[in-house]
């Protein structure tokens, strides 16, 4: 049994292949939306030898696994849907997306420890594209445990791997504007408008309008 369409899907939604957008996860209200808008999108060969050639092929049972707790967690069964993710890391356990999901349930349960060590899995198994997602997810969680400082690094680390990467620019602002980095906020903010995020858009016209003539790109560090 492979991977359900909605997986692939969902796997899709997390990080689309270079060439195109890049979509990570947020939160399922926007991959619902996303799916709804683009369901006949097919996924890019890259994300389907990622997913069937990676680093450990993934058999039969874990795919079962994957799969039960991929469509409890859209039922919002956010508990059942982290012990099948575990079931299928028991069986393979270099599954990197299966790190990812499960890390996402801990997310939303506010499980943030568990969370950063599930996506700090993605990071050690996961092939170069996926681990930019890992470390965004990462800094993603310590944002939102309070921990400016250190997701301030993983989102170094993300646009590292992946200078397109426009979600971790803006939200590497954020946590620079906490730690006191005004000025490192604005220029991440800036290159984050620059690769076509919106809210750093809306952000810097409503609060500096000028933003576009100063413009010279966000350094990665």
């Amino acid at each position: 049994m492979k991977l359900s369409d909605n997986a692939n899907a969902l796997y899709n939604c997390y990080y689309e292949s270079h060439i195109r957008e890049i979509v990570l996860f947020c939160t399922f209200d926007s991959y619902r939306t996303m799916i709804t808008k683009k369901s006949a999108r097919a996924i890019s060969v890259a994300i389907l030898l990622m997913l069937f050639f990676g680093s450990a092929a993934l058999g039969e049972q874990e795919n079962d696994y994957f799969n039960r707790g991929y469509e409890r967690h859209l039922q919002g069964d956010l508990r059942t849907a982290v012990k099948e993710y575990s079931r299928a890391i028991d069986n393979n356990p270099r599954f990197a997306m299966a790190y990812q999901m499960r890390g996402a349930a801990w997310q939303g349960m506010k499980q943030f420890d568990k969370a950063i060590r599930d996506y700090s899995m993605v990071i050690l198994f996961g092939e170069s594209h996926f681990q930019a997602v890992g470390y965004y997810n990462r800094g993603i969680v310590k944002n939102m445990s309070g921990d400016f400082i250190g997701a301030i690094p993983d989102f170094t680390q993300a646009v590292t791997l992946d200078r397109k990467m426009a979600a971790a620019f803006f939200h590497r602002g954020i946590a620079k504007n906490r730690t006191g980095d005004s000025f490192g906020r604005i220029q991440d903010f800036r290159e984050a408008a620059r690769l076509g995020y919106i809210k750093a858009e809306e952000w810097l016209n409503t609060y500096y309008p000028s933003w576009k003539e100063h413009a010279t790109g966000a350094p990665v560090q």
